[in-house]
């Protein structure tokens, strides 16, 4: 297993708490936010995880070189903002297995990486999303998938009694995004094409899921991780 995580994010929407790091490196019950994802890796064993990186990467690869990790460490830096999708591009030629575990690296989503990679290979697609089923939410779109787990739309951010929404964590092979610029947003350019063509498939998990990219869940992290430590 090869994991790549996206940690060039600036964090502009935390900057009232966060102003100074990537928001990766966000200070969670006096751990970088990073500590914890590479926590929920660990039981999974990859054999490598390329860091994503872009502003002030400097900071995460001097925290990741003091660390004593039981799976190599890649850093691959995006000298300017590729977007979503380019960024994904760009770590994608560090992988030399068929497949990617994608994961965002301001999120945390609990989900089971090899039964989501076992149900990607079951399906023959091209990739797969781990969805997270909320309710009463009004900050993300919802994810509607048919009876065999094929996505088939992605609906605009407004408020859901209960729905899907994408939680964030992928499983990529390795050339699908080849014939895409260098630059692009993933999920308003390769999700929004390939979802026309049938080729996106959706993992339910059930998997405890929080977004520190928001002020509000940013604190409620902190009582969440506080016993990780």
């Amino acid at each position: 297993m090869e994991v790549i995580i996206l940690a060039g994010g600036i964090g502009s929407r935390l900057q009232s708490v966060v102003s100074d790091v990537p928001k990766c490196m966000a200070d969670v019950a006096e751990k970088p936010f990073l500590f914890y994802l590479f926590e929920y890796l660990k039981p999974f064993c990859p054999q490598r995880v390329i860091l994503s990186l872009g502003y002030k990467h400097e900071i995460v690869e001097e925290w990741v070189s003091g660390l004593d990790l039981p799976f190599e460490i890649v850093n691959k830096v995006e000298q300017s903002p590729l977007g979503t999708g380019g960024a994904i591009k760009y770590a994608l030629s560090e992988i030399s297995e068929e497949t990617a575990i994608v994961i965002n690296g301001d999120t945390f989503f609990d989900v089971d990486l090899k039964a989501l990679q076992s149900f990607h290979l079951s399906r023959q697609g091209e990739a797969t999303l781990a969805l997270k089923v909320l309710k009463n939410f009004d900050r993300y779109g919802s994810v509607l998938t048919d009876k065999s787990g094929i996505i088939t739309n992605f609906e605009e951010k407004k408020y859901c009694e209960a729905g899907q929404i994408n939680g964030g964590v992928y499983v990529l092979n390795k050339n699908i995004l080849d014939n895409f610029p260098e630059k692009f947003s993933m999920e308003n350019d390769y999700f929004a094409e390939k979802v026309l063509e049938n080729k996106l498939t959706g993992y339910v998990s059930d998997g405890y899921f929080i977004d520190i990219g928001i002020p509000e869940d940013y604190e409620k992290a902190q009582q969440v991780f506080a016993t990780w430590n």
